[in-house]
């Protein structure tokens, strides 16, 4: 089995990234690696503190109990042997994608009370953030459970957190709970 040079999860043909002439990357998942560059601008030490809030999956899929200070020590060890944090700094390709550079400018001017400014998005799985949500008295998911987003997770303050998830058409914000419970809709604008 293949691994993603970048963050370590295992590389199946539904996860590989893409290279800036959209073939399919054979080195680096979509979650890190998009249209010829990095999702996002990390450092190892950085990289291993945002895989590490995968614990509990981990945790599921090995049968293993360890909290998220101990998968960061044991992800700090593996990160090494990655291709990604072999090449000097000067030769990897940067997460510059113009669109992304767009949607962080679009979101920040939402002008979302309590939502902290947003620096950066990530690639995120239409299956991982789509969460149902309760309009007019009907349950509804606005997102493709198969596409990818560009997305990112911010704390409130008062234990909820800001989901955002956006492409080319749509910018989604919601609210919620610990583990997405409690999903309220805050903005879902149409970028046509």
């Amino acid at each position: 089995m293949k691994f993603c040079q970048s963050c370590g999860m295992p590389l199946t043909d539904d996860v590989l990234g893409t290279n800036a002439d959209g073939s399919k990357s054979e080195e680096y998942c979509i979650y890190c690696y998009k249209d010829g560059a990095f999702t996002g601008d990390f450092t190892m030490e950085e990289m291993a503190d945002f895989c590490a809030q995968f614990v509990d999956e981990f945790n599921k899929n090995t049968g293993q109990s360890l909290t998220r200070e101990e998968y960061k020590q044991q992800l700090l060890k593996y990160f090494p042997n990655l291709k990604r944090w072999q090449l000097p700094a000067d030769e990897l390709p940067h997460a510059t994608s113009p669109l992304k550079e767009q949607l962080i400018e679009e979101i920040n001017a939402l002008g979302i009370k309590d939502m902290p400014i947003i620096t950066n998005l990530f690639v995120l799985q239409g299956s991982f953030v789509n969460m149902s949500y309760t309009v007019n008295g009907n349950t509804v998911k606005f997102l493709d459970d198969s596409a990818s987003y560009w997305g990112t997770q911010v704390e409130k303050g008062d234990g909820r957190c800001f989901g955002i998830a956006c492409d080319e058409h749509y910018i989604l914000v919601s609210e919620y709970g610990k583990d997405g419970a409690d999903a309220k809709l805050v903005v879902l604008k149409n970028r046509d």
